[in-house]
């Protein structure tokens, strides 16, 4: 079972023949091998039994110095009619662990 907030690929043909590839996000898990998950794009043509791939990973998105000012989907393709650009930009997960900090106990802490 894949964990929350992993990437599934769906891919598979439709009824006409068209290559589907939907890319989608779990976001509860159900149990017997069933899992709740938000599509990042339209679902036409998606049929039961089609395979699914579980990346292991969150969504992510590129960031360095090349992607600042653009424009990108959830899914880290450029919208902005720039190109794709230099691809070399590292993967930044969408979801990223934080540490909560209270600046009050900081100052007393200083003082």
């Amino acid at each position: 079972m894949p964990n929350i907030y992993n990437t599934l690929v769906v891919k598979g043909q439709d009824t006409v023949g068209q290559q589907i590839n939907v890319t989608c996000e779990v976001q509860k898990l159900l149990g017997n091998n069933r899992v709740r998950a938000v599509a990042m794009s339209a679902t036409d043509g998606l049929m039961r039994g089609m395979e699914v791939i579980d990346t292991r990973a969150p969504l992510s998105v590129p960031v360095d110095r090349a992607t600042f000012g653009r424009i990108f989907n959830i899914l880290g393709e450029p919208v902005d009619n720039l190109g794709n650009g230099d691809r070399q930009a590292r993967p930044v997960p969408l979801y990223k662990t934080f540490l909560l900090q209270n600046k009050k106990e900081e100052e007393e802490e200083r003082e």
